[in-house]
């Protein structure tokens, strides 16, 4: 009996262990469970609050409620820090080059003023040289970056376009870096002005004007340099050549070859003849009035050298020279 008693005890307390275990491993996936399911909860609430609100305003259009694919995505860099790649917003300077061959170049040239002027630039420089078929015109056309290409464009339409260089160079951490510069430059000239204004002696005065003027100039060369930049990207540059029917396509600097060197050699010594033609011209009118008047000179002293008679020995006349042959020294005798 005791022994069958203890056995029974034992199994109870064994089952209860058990179930006490159970019991607890139970509450413990209940609370997890219940925390995961709390934030999934959450939107489940507000989508059927949102559909009772699309209910009690009326019928929904067909695909009002369907959201624009990837319209809850974040877009690449747009947190607070992050920088503005947009292209309106940098500063960029745009230079372009061409060549164009046009019937009249006069005519062109004036077109060309024309559209720049009208998109609202300038002509920075015009340079023209009138050969009838080969005139040629070198134009400077300064005209606003919204509308490089564009004028670009209407450029190359006053007839054959042979050549075209567009160069673009990005400044904008020049100009940011100016920015900064000049505010930090303008911080210290107001130190220096305040330490000008509770300076009491004579030294103190003398050096910080000097180191005033200082720091007022390296602020002035950064801002002349910051408005240069603020000129070149606000407005570009286009230098245009128009070329007549008769002018060659190649580009005169890139000719090689015997007959170029022979032109450029006959071009030299053309140029050289004029220089020496020129310096002559101005030389003559200056050898006449004194060069002939010397040589006249020169020639008469010369005369009269050759005319005089040779001057006279001291003591009186001079003695007559021998004319024969100097007399022989007589042979000695022997002992």
């Amino acid at each position: 009996m005791d022994v069958g008693g203890r056995r029974r005890r034992g199994v109870r307390l064994t089952a209860a262990a058990l179930v006490a275990l159970l019991a607890l491993a139970g509450c413990g996936s209940d609370a997890g469970d219940n925390a995961d399911s709390a934030p999934a909860a959450a939107p489940a609430e507000r989508d059927r609050g949102g559909d009772a609100a699309d209910q009690a305003g009326g019928a929904a259009e067909p695909g009002a409620g369907k959201a624009e694919p990837g319209a809850g995505k974040a877009e690449p860099g747009a947190g607070a820090g992050a920088p503005d790649l947009r292209v309106d917003q940098r500063s960029i300077i745009y230079t372009g080059t061409m060549r164009v061959q046009v019937e009249d170049v006069d005519d062109a040239a004036r077109s060309a003023i024309a559209t720049v002027t009208a998109a609202g630039g300038f002509v920075g420089g015009d340079q023209r040289r009138s050969a009838d078929a080969d005139a040629r015109a070198e134009l400077e056309l300064r005209v606003p970056a919204a509308k490089f290409h564009g004028v670009v464009e209407e450029l190359a339409k006053l007839g054959r376009q042979q050549r075209r260089e567009i160069r673009t160079e990005d400044v904008t951490e020049q100009m940011v870096d100016l920015d900064a510069r000049i505010i930090t430059q303008r911080a210290r000239v107001e130190s220096a002005r305040r330490l000008l204004a509770k300076a009491t002696s004579i030294n103190d005065l003398v050096s910080l004007e000097n180191e005033l003027s200082r720091r007022e100039a390296d602020l002035a060369s950064l801002v002349a340099k910051k408005e240069r930049l603020a000129d070149l990207t606000s407005l570009s540059t286009i230098t245009v050549s128009l070329v007549g029917p008769d002018a060659s396509t190649a580009d005169e600097e890139t000719e090689v070859g015997f007959m170029v060197g022979l032109r450029g050699g006959w071009k030299v010594f053309l140029t050289s003849m004029t220089v020496l033609l020129t310096v002559l011209g101005a030389v003559l009118p200056w050898l006449l009035v004194i060069g002939v008047p010397l040589t006249v000179l020169l020639v008469v002293l010369r005369r009269r050298r050759r005319t005089s008679p040779p001057p006279a020995m001291p003591g009186g006349p001079a003695a007559p020279l021998p004319t024969g042959p100097p007399p022989v020294p007589a042979a000695r005798s022997g002992p």
